[in-house]
């Protein structure tokens, strides 16, 4: 009972840190609709300062441990460039669609974390998980519906079908991130993780930002909104970027990518409420049943973490038969010594 009211425990800590994560990706998301409508398009400077204050952190907390990287540093770059590259094709996606639309077509991370760790982790899922993947996946299709039959209705410098594929392709970049992150921070240390992402985050970030975006930023009108934006932004990826690694060793990339999920739902009150918007009637049917999808895809995530634990204890007591084995053996042996002088006292 008590190993149950633990396990409850935890399950409602990740949950509830999964939230924080979720509303720290509706926030920015929120930052960056701002940046879109303040004629901002900066995709690779929105996230440099995130990176910047990453570094400023973590790295010399790292560096007063005095201990070596438990992984190879060119690791660290190829995940800290495939983030960059997400957060580059997100919010670019931001010049081109809503809000709304982003933050729902955010869900197809879930799908690529699951090819990739049954691929590369070889995590094996269930037929109803499957299933309730495809049910999130056939919500996300309304979103592309919804946006290329209502193109009148969205303001005429917008693009949403192309603002739709640059986030489906920035959701690869961020499952290969997740993925990797889920086993770094599993396998080693997740202070070691996050200094070295923000790091070498930071170092392409500067790097790409002096060769594509120098004139953009120095054209910029610098105000104390646009200042106070920009530090705003940087907080809230600070934030999901410190809160992501404990999530992901509590629970997995795929959890992880159900959790911000619910962003969607921040996502739709921002536009409502702050924007004064319409929401098509297919982002609530899409919403729904995404929701279904993650319901079905949740209660196997559990029935089978339960199987996997239980193959775990079976496999940890399988190994122990060898050295049970040995001990018994030991005692056979012994008995039969003592037999053998029985019985040699017998005979004398």
């Amino acid at each position: 009972m008590g190993i149950k009211t633990k396990d409850a425990r935890g399950l409602l800590l990740v949950l509830f840190l999964g939230q924080l994560v979720a509303f720290s990706v509706a926030a920015g998301s929120f930052a960056n609709s701002l940046f879109a409508n303040l004629g901002v398009d900066a995709p690779l400077a929105q996230p440099f300062f995130a990176y910047l204050l990453l570094a400023l952190v973590y790295v010399p907390i790292f560096l007063s441990r005095r201990r070596k990287l438990q992984i190879h540093w060119y690791w660290y770059l190829a995940l800290a460039f495939v983030d960059v590259q997400g957060n580059y094709l997100v919010v670019k996606a931001y010049q081109y669609s809503s809000i709304t639309s982003i933050t729902l077509l955010d869900c197809w991370t879930v799908v690529w974390v699951i090819i990739l760790t049954w691929y590369a982790l070889g995590t094996t899922y269930s037929f109803c998980q499957f299933l309730g993947a495809g049910t999130c996946v056939a919500g996300l299709a309304l979103v592309l519906l919804s946006d290329a039959k209502s193109p009148d209705e969205q303001d005429p410098s917008k693009i949403p079908l192309l603002g739709d594929t640059l986030v489906i392709a920035g959701t690869v970049c961020f499952a290969i991130s997740n993925v990797g992150q889920e086993y770094c921070v599993k396998k080693n240390d997740r202070v070691e993780f996050v200094a070295m992402l923000g790091l070498f985050g930071l170092l392409v970030s500067t790097i790409q930002i002096f060769i594509f975006e120098r004139k953009s930023i120095e054209a910029a009108a610098w105000s104390p909104t646009m200042i106070s934006l920009f530090a705003g932004y940087a907080v809230v990826l600070f934030v999901f970027y410190t809160l992501t690694p404990v999530v992901l060793k509590m629970s997995g990339s795929t959890l992880f990518s159900l959790s911000l999920l619910t962003s969607d739902m921040w996502a739709v009150a921002i536009r409502v409420l702050f924007y004064q918007e319409q929401i098509n009637w297919l982002y609530y049917l899409a919403f729904a049943i995404v929701a279904i999808g993650l319901i079905i895809y949740s209660l196997n995530e559990i029935s089978s973490g339960d199987g996997t634990a239980t193959s775990t204890e079976a496999t940890a007591q399988y190994q122990l038969l060898p050295s049970e084995d040995n001990s018994t053996g030991s005692g056979y042996n012994l008995d039969s010594q003592e037999r053998k002088q029985q019985e040699e006292t017998q005979i004398c």
